[in-house]
């Protein structure tokens, strides 16, 4: 399975796809899409559009996992951030992935094994799961890490959905996963 994981953001989206095999991961691809901040808000979210869609024609990942905007003391910059997620998920939809999404708790829990990391440990974590030569930059790396996560929770998703739990993925079953508890529906 090859994952597209995006971190996006109206400045600066990350991007990074991985190769999954069993427990495998494999790097394919990573980089930045630089957004023009003297060009107007139409025109930065149609950067993110059309790169995103180049990206995924040249990698063709099966999946894309996507970070979830966090609400910020700043409303005007959470919108315009949420902004830049609705542009990404339009590139990912319109080139017909199925979308998963991750919190940053969820992400750095998956890849670093606590939720407060820093952005460097995930770096590092990056870079030693994936067996990179150096040091990923910050944006590429939690797109990966985005994508590392998804690789790690996406076994368990399809398992307990089999078993008729309900997850995130599959909210019309009677059974939930909530807050690291199972509870099976009646």
């Amino acid at each position: 399975m090859r994952i597209l994981g995006v971190d996006p953001g109206l400045r600066r989206t990350g991007f990074g796809v991985i190769d999954v095999k069993g427990s495998q991961l494999r790097y394919v691809a990573s980089g930045t899409i630089i957004v023009p901040t003297d060009v107007g808000l139409d025109e930065r979210l149609r950067v993110i559009l059309h790169n995103l869609r180049e990206v995924v024609r040249q990698t063709q990942p099966d999946i894309a996992a996507l970070e979830i905007v966090f609400v910020n003391a700043n409303a005007q910059s959470t919108l315009l951030l949420g902004h830049a997620r609705g542009a990404a998920m339009c590139a990912l939809a319109d080139s017909g992935l199925p979308v998963s999404e991750y919190t940053a708790l969820q992400v750095k829990k998956s890849v670093v094994g606590h939720g407060k990391a820093a952005k460097e440990q995930v770096q590092m974590m990056v870079q030693r799961l994936l067996a990179l030569d150096g040091l990923p930059d910050s944006d590429p790396a939690d797109a990966l890490a985005c994508a590392i996560c998804h690789a790690h929770t996406a076994p368990l998703g399809q398992a307990l959905s089999a078993q008729g739990w309900r997850t995130s993925a599959a909210r019309s079953s009677r059974s939930s996963v909530r807050a690291g508890r199972f509870r099976r529906g009646l």
